[in-house]
């Protein structure tokens, strides 16, 4: 939830959005030690070792407009990822090219492509959650990589947080990541000119959740400590 806001949902000495909140802080911090294998991506949580090579990303002018982000110095890189790991309302995950980090080949910033988030962004309903994927390499663009993540984050979802609602928000501009979205049977709901944005949607329904559980049944979900990843991965 924005900041700021979830206390006012509560009256005086009323402290069940305490306990709403404590049970979101939970929940959005389940990943913290989860890998989660697919054929093309692996995702894993965002530690302190991946904010160099991220930050290096967002260097980059196309991805900051793609993402609407701002350019940040390390340091601010740094703590937004802290924020990702302390905070109750988001979830993330680096993805990784599953190919090149099986076998501990490399370490996880060799592998890094982009990354893959989930926003609480109602106060009063946790079960919508705002989806974002970048796909930050050039190189993995087109190519699969961003539809897996996607479909594995929102099983992840389903599964794990209770989302039972998706949005995603996107530039007019970035045809493809509409596209992909729309292949993944959202449906466009809004669009925003100020912005220019464009919001679509999708419900969780009984067929839905069937459908996403079967594009990712070939997930497997393992932990992240126990994978013995090199020296200066983990954070202490």
């Amino acid at each position: 939830a924005p900041k700021g806001e979830v206390s006012s949902l509560g009256l005086a000495g009323d402290t069940s959005w305490v306990l709403h909140l404590s049970l979101s802080a939970e929940a959005m911090k389940i990943n913290q030690n989860t890998v989660l294998q697919g054929q093309k991506v692996t995702l894993v949580p965002y530690t302190s070792a991946h904010v160099p090579r991220y930050h290096e990303w967002m260097q980059s002018e196309e991805l900051q407009r793609l993402t609407a982000s701002e350019p940040l110095s390390l340091e601010q890189e740094y703590e937004m990822q802290r924020s990702w790991r302390d905070d109750a309302d988001k979830c993330t995950f680096i993805v990784l090219d599953a190919e090149r980090w099986a076998g501990q080949a490399c370490g996880d910033e060799d592998c890094m492509v982009g990354d893959v988030n989930l926003f609480l962004t109602d106060a009063e309903d946790p079960t919508l959650g705002e989806i974002e994927i970048m796909i930050a390499e050039s190189s993995y663009r087109g190519r699969g990589f961003g539809k897996e993540a996607t479909l594995i984050m929102m099983s992840y979802g389903v599964k794990k947080l209770g989302i039972t609602k998706f949005e995603a928000k996107i530039g007019q501009e970035n045809e493809a990541s509409i596209c992909m979205f729309k292949k993944l049977h959202f449906k466009e709901v809004a669009v925003n000119s100020i912005f220019q944005e464009v919001t679509l949607r999708l419900d969780v329904s009984d067929q839905e959740r069937r459908w996403l559980l079967e594009q990712t049944n070939h997930v497997e979900e393992k932990n992240y400590v126990e994978l013995k990843l090199p020296a200066g991965v983990l954070e202490t």
